[in-house]
């Protein structure tokens, strides 16, 4: 049993920066365990799979490690190979999924996501979380992950995380944000208890990032860069409860996975 395979960086306009994720068309789903163990020998951050539906594509997500309810550069590389690739010839992708259904668009080279927006709210600094970042963030908030908020872009791109001590920590991962130098805001995100010591671009925090900057700059649309080694760019825009993030994907490698008999 051979399946095809595709190798896409998101959030990049071109290979070798932005978030590698690997796509897997399928025509049914295979076992929960088969899926995951293809996950874990891609050695991503994501591994995509997804099958079409009458009402458009159900599409899954898969850590290394275990599957997420949410990941936005995957998706942006499932819609990449589907307009691409596959000859889609809609403007518009609706995926199912397990954090509703997420629908993507064309829209003048750009590929734009409809996201859950997920505001965090302000909490007490954890102990174990300044320790780990070997700096005190001037706040912290929550929501799915910890979002610590530093004063400027020199100390986000300088911070050296213990990620033995970050995957202690109780919620999915950490964020670490501060206003850009050229964009409103730059991030980067640490989530270790999922497999993932820094993930280089992450869609799913900027439904966190992108409400918080909204409360405190006051306004709506922003343009953002998360400031890994790949580092890669989002523009995103709170739209009520949802969050518009677009971005540019490249196809990097097309390939065959070899499953046996």
């Amino acid at each position: 049993m051979r399946l095809r395979q595709y190798q896409v960086d998101a959030f990049a306009t071109r290979v070798f920066e932005g978030n590698p994720a690997a796509v897997c068309p399928l025509e049914t789903w295979l076992d929960d365990a088969l899926l995951q163990a293809i996950a874990n020998e891609n050695n991503l951050s994501e591994t995509a799979f997804f099958v079409p539906t009458e009402r458009g594509f159900h599409l899954r997500w898969f850590t290394p490690v275990s599957e997420v309810d949410l990941c936005g550069h995957a998706t942006l590389a499932t819609a990449h190979i589907l307009f691409e690739e596959l000859g889609y010839a809609g403007k518009r992708i609706s995926f199912e999924t397990q954090s509703g259904d997420l629908v993507v668009e064309a829209n003048g080279g750009l590929l734009a996501m409809d996201f859950p927006a997920r505001p965090p709210a302000p909490c007490p600094i954890p102990d174990r979380l300044a320790e780990a970042l070997g700096r005190v963030p001037l706040e912290v908030w929550a929501a799915n992950d910890y979002l610590a908020v530093f004063e400027n872009e020199e100390i986000i791109r300088a911070i050296a995380p213990d990620f033995a001590k970050l995957a202690e920590l109780n919620l999915r991962g950490v964020i670490v944000t501060a206003p850009g130098q050229d964009v409103d805001f730059v991030s980067r995100f640490f989530a270790p208890k999922i497999g993932i010591p820094e993930d280089p671009v992450t869609g799913a925090a900027h439904c966190e990032l992108t409400p918080y900057w909204a409360q405190r700059l006051g306004k709506d649309t922003f343009e953002a860069r998360q400031v890994s080694a790949r580092g890669g760019s989002l523009s995103c825009r709170l739209q009520g409860n949802r969050v518009i993030i677009a971005g540019k994907a490249v196809t990097f490698m097309v390939a065959e996975i070899d499953l046996g008999n």
